[in-house]
């Protein structure tokens, strides 16, 4: 079960573009540990919440906190400064980088205060950067691909190697957008352990995915969004029981979505 308390929490936000209300009075937290699943039709808002709560969206109203500290005003790189990492529904890799150079520079930017001191004392420091990108290497099983060019992956492995780049900045809070999209159901069954295992070392994440089976079975709590605004929040049971969850989604995904997280 995951502690309570959240770790990254959005505060009755609201974002508006003129006369278009895309995300309205949103409340929802991650806490350590925790999956929470945010789900909905095209274009209920999901990807406009986690562009404010990463910083890449500010918001109309509202506060976004991480770890007690309201970061509203914070920009992208020092949410991730404090632990926070983001995926994106496109692919966003250094495609002429080999994947294994894309995991590196993510971890060196981790690591880059000790090496820059390290630097001016005449030292080499590229220890703890080669090491953590090692081991997510490994983690997201992408040794027999470390030398090929990310732009020439396949799409799931290029997923795995996006997740595996946020993980190098040794994230507290990971927010995932579509990581399933396009894969499948042999990629999506290895991202869904993977996830598990990230889960369960005590990293909380927000998953925004249009997989339910995959959101219900990995997620804690699930919270639906349609037209812009919360219509439910719950476990999965609930979620999959509420009746305005049901119109949202013509009752059938919703209903007919796998077995809740545990």
């Amino acid at each position: 079960m995951a502690p309570d308390g959240p770790l990254l929490e959005a505060r009755s936000v609201t974002v508006r573009y003129r006369g278009l209300v895309a995300a309205n009075e949103i409340s929802l937290g991650v806490s350590p540990g925790e999956m929470v699943g945010l789900i909905g039709p095209n274009g209920a808002g999901k990807t406009t919440v986690l562009g404010v709560l990463s910083g890449f969206v500010r918001p109309t109203e509202g506060r976004v906190f991480l770890d007690g500290r309201d970061v509203t005003e914070w920009a992208p790189e020092q949410r991730a400064g404090s632990g926070l990492a983001r995926t994106f529904q496109r692919l966003e890799l250094f495609r002429t980088m080999t994947a294994w150079e894309n995991l590196l520079v993510a971890a060196e930017a981790r690591f880059a205060d000790a090496e820059f001191i390290a630097d001016l004392a005449g030292r080499t420091r590229r220890g703890p950067a080669r090491s953590a990108a090692a081991q997510v290497m490994a983690l997201m099983g992408l040794r027999d691909v470390g030398d090929r060019r990310a732009g020439e992956l396949p799409l799931g492995l290029g997923r795995l190697l996006e997740i595996g780049r946020a993980l190098c900045t040794g994230p507290r809070i990971l927010l995932l957008d579509e990581p399933a999209g396009g894969l499948d159901e042999a990629e999506t069954e290895r991202l869904a352990a993977l996830l598990r295992d990230i889960r369960d070392d005590g990293v909380g994440i927000l998953l925004v995915e249009h997989d339910l089976s995959l959101v219900m079975e990995l997620c804690h709590r699930v919270a639906v969004m349609d037209f812009g605004s919360l219509i439910a929040e719950g476990t999965p049971d609930e979620v999959r029981a509420d009746p305005d969850v049901q119109a949202a989604y013509l009752g059938t995904e919703v209903s007919g979505a796998g077995a809740p997280g545990r």
